[in-house]
């Protein structure tokens, strides 16, 4: 069994990371950016280290690192306020890496690669000169035609598809080169896999600590220490034999919860069981979770609806209509009338509120030391062993 230990010390950092962001998350619901830091400063050498020892290509440890960079500079355009001052370093920093692994340091230059450095570099541009020219509250410049304003809108929304994109063909191209070869999936995979969760993340689908959990997991531990006890899987990606451990064992919350519902004699329509519970609208605000009701009042009666599996996923997204307990606890001025009626209601159903980085925790600990669950599971229905 080969051991990598650029990967055995990554994981142990992760590991020990994870722990801490699951104590935060169960404690105060809120996981500090900064809270990654220390895997980071660990995985993201020692994930160049393995590169290097693997296969010495400095064109693919850029773009290794390029990958990164393009994350961290999308997360900095979008939290970045207007009127603070924009650090054009970081564009910089994100344009020369690309540029350096795609045109400069391979052996063989492809030209197929330009226009797809062009487009990145002038999407990133792009965007870097909306979010430079934005003005703070109260200095806004006049308004321009609604047209040009739901554009830009767009592109900050969306320009990231674009990135992830390029990132994804400009690896296979890298690779059908022969200027990374077979390594190429080093970059390739967690561009993909880590776009879809940055996205998700950003359409408020995701948890954002849970997204940037998967997504420094993907970069930190590209792959698997060692053989796990169930095998290889065939690609190798532990990120994404972290996130499939992870919900499977998920699953057992709302098996949980249902059965208890049953026990206690609570009724709701079958898909609320399995996903919340009733609490005193008393005491709403020591609990966890989002309210799964709606209420209204007239002449005294307090009516009340359970609020559609649609309808939550289109208030997730928009980031509003959703009621959360600590929003109740933290901020009840604003939410007076909503905990006036809770009250009245007597018991309000609200989602079970298990911070999904748990299962990500456990998802890596089962992934590193006996492998991919579901892979090891449809072996057993195809092969019976």
């Amino acid at each position: 069994m080969e051991l990598l230990y650029p990967m055995v010390i990554s994981a142990v950092a992760v590991l020990a990371t994870l722990i801490y962001a699951s104590y935060l998350d169960i404690k105060d619901r809120r996981v500090p950016f900064k809270t990654w830091y220390p895997m980071l400063i660990i995985g993201i050498p020692a994930s160049v280290w393995l590169l290097y020892m693997k296969t010495g290509n400095f064109s693919l440890i850029l773009g290794y690192l390029s990958l990164i960079v393009s994350f961290f500079y999308a997360n900095y355009l979008d939290s970045h306020e207007p009127g603070e001052p924009f650090r054009f370093e970081y564009l910089g920093i994100t344009l020369v890496l690309p540029a350096l692994s795609w045109l400069v340091l391979p052996t063989t230059f492809n030209p197929a690669l330009v226009p797809w450095y062009a487009m990145f570099a002038g999407i990133f541009g792009y965007i870097s000169y909306i979010t430079w020219k934005q003005k703070p509250e109260g200095k806004v410049r006049p308004k321009r035609k609604i047209r040009e304003s739901n554009v830009e809108e767009a592109l900050n929304r969306w320009y990231f598809i674009l990135i992830v994109v390029i990132l994804a063909i400009t690896s296979v191209l890298m690779f059908i080169s022969g200027g990374w070869g077979a390594p190429a999936l080093f970059v390739l995979l967690p561009a993909v896999f880590c776009g879809v969760f940055y996205l998700f993340g950003r359409m408020h689908l995701f948890g954002g600590a849970d997204a940037w959990a998967l997504i420094f997991i993907s970069f930190c531990i590209p792959t698997f220490p060692f053989t796990p006890i169930l095998g290889n899987t065939p690609l190798g990606f532990l990120a994404f034999s972290v996130l499939i451990n992870a919900l499977l064992l998920n699953l057992v919350a709302p098996l949980g919860i249902f059965a208890l519902n049953l026990i206690r004699g609570n009724r709701a329509p079958l898909m609320y069981m399995f996903f919340g519970f009733p609490v005193n609208g008393e005491h709403i605000q020591q609990e966890w979770g989002f309210v799964m009701e709606e209420f209204d009042e007239k002449k005294g009666q307090v009516s009340r609806k359970f609020i559609e599996f649609w309808d939550s996923i289109r208030r997730m997204y928009a980031a509003e209509g959703r009621v959360y307990t600590k929003d109740l606890r933290e901020h009840p001025e604003e939410f007076s009338e909503e905990l006036a009626l809770c009250k009245k209601a007597g018991t309000v159903w609200i989602s079970y509120a298990v911070p999904f980085i748990i299962p990500i925790t456990a998802g890596l600990i089962s992934a590193v030391i006996f492998g991919d669950f579901l892979l090891a599971i449809m072996k057993f229905f195809v092969t019976g062993a």
